[in-house]
């Protein structure tokens, strides 16, 4: 075995954050005793809010193993700095993450855009990133290598979304989208799906980040009366969409891709969203069997915080890092890398594993539907 082969073993432990793993030393020097981790992330503004839930149950995972000693006798600690979806500033965030804070890793960075004008950057640096948000397939394609993505790609979701609703003889399908990178990427997605079954996309609107022209889009979409409208939107983007189409006098099926919260978007137009059908790429947070799930939700209600299922991604993200972390025998870029490499797990009911080198450690995605109260059915 040369010294960046990982035994089997020791990665399916640590991907469970077992404390029995030995600590090694040599770690990447922080002079305050203290791992750090950095994140370049929109942090403000409508998209912001979405990730503050992200970083929430990332958060719970890291106090959980600090709370047993951190990595290898360090406290592991979160950097993040908000780049507000802008691929120049993300860069600038990424450097000063690496050369002034002296991150050891990236974790939950976010963003398609900002990951492809990052890519470049973590090869120079040589530091991995591990569990990227909202990142396309292409962004994920151009950093291949250098980041690591735990969530099925965009395209996996669609594929389950467009199977689904042509099953059932849906084939008059709009998409509604961010007027991002990762938007465009997602219709021309769910277009090639559709042209390859012979159907022809019924309509798409994009959606600008400030939701500025959200009623327009709305009001447009119903004009084309499509059988079912594909979400790529966040929350408030998505109530307001909803809203703009049923006020519109049409009512179509509500498809989300997994960006969208189902039960915040309830909050939002209450029992408008019941029925609205949401393809979620992470495990359902609410099991009683899976042993992760209720880990996590026992530590939810420690801090009075409530489940959901973005807050329980940044949790299983952040749990199958600091695995690798305790998996690698320090710290140095080499040694992380091939830790992650070597993970090949099933976390939460989801088999995760980066050996095969594909865009994610993931294919899972299941349909959930928003029922009364904002909650979910399986």
């Amino acid at each position: 075995m040369d010294d960046t082969t990982l035994p089997r073993r020791q990665l399916l432990l640590g991907a469970l954050g077992s404390a029995a793993l030995a600590a090694a030393p040599a770690l990447r020097a922080q002079g305050r005793g203290e791992l750090l981790l950095g994140q370049s992330a929109v942090l403000s503004g409508p998209l912001g809010k979405t990730i503050t839930a992200l970083n929430q149950g990332m958060q719970l995972a890291l106090d959980q193993a600090n709370a047993t000693g951190g990595v290898h006798g360090q406290a592991l600690r979160l950097v993040s700095l908000d780049d507000e979806l802008k691929p120049d500033k993300a860069v600038a965030n990424y450097k000063a993450l690496a050369t002034q804070q002296r991150v050891s890793a990236f974790l939950g960075c976010v963003g398609s855009g900002t990951t492809a004008a990052a890519a470049d950057t973590l090869r120079e640096t040589g530091l991995p990133s591990f569990g990227g948000y909202a990142v396309g397939d292409g962004a994920r394609a151009k950093a291949k290598g250098a980041a690591y993505f735990v969530r099925a790609t965009y395209g996996r979701e669609a594929e389950v979304l467009v199977n689904h609703l042509l099953t059932l003889g849906i084939d008059k399908i709009a998409v509604a989208h961010l007027a991002n990178p990762g938007g465009d990427e997602v219709v021309r997605s769910v277009s090639a799906l559709l042209e390859s079954r012979q159907v022809k996309l019924r309509g798409a609107g994009a959606v600008a980040n400030d939701g500025a022209n959200v009623a327009e889009v709305g009001r447009t979409l119903a004009a084309q009366a499509p059988q079912a409208v594909i979400l790529f939107l966040n929350a408030g983007l998505t109530a307001g969409l909803m809203d703009a189409i049923l006020q519109a006098g049409h009512r179509p099926g509500f498809y989300g891709m997994s960006i969208v919260a189902g039960d915040a978007v309830a909050s939002i137009i209450g029992s408008k969203a019941r029925g609205l059908v949401v393809a979620q790429a992470v495990p359902y947070p609410w099991s009683e069997v899976e042993p992760v799930a209720l880990e996590y939700r026992r530590l939810c209600t420690a801090r009075k915080a409530a489940p959901n299922y973005t807050s329980f991604e940044g949790y299983l993200n952040a749990t199958l890092f600091i695995g690798a972390l305790r998996a690698a025998a320090d710290t140095s870029p080499a040694r992380l890398h091939a830790a992650i490499r070597g993970i090949h797990t099933r976390l939460a009911g989801m088999n995760v594993d980066f050996n095969d080198h594909d865009l994610s450690g993931s294919k899972f995605v299941e349909l959930v539907q928003v029922a009364e109260g904002g909650r979910f059915v399986r």
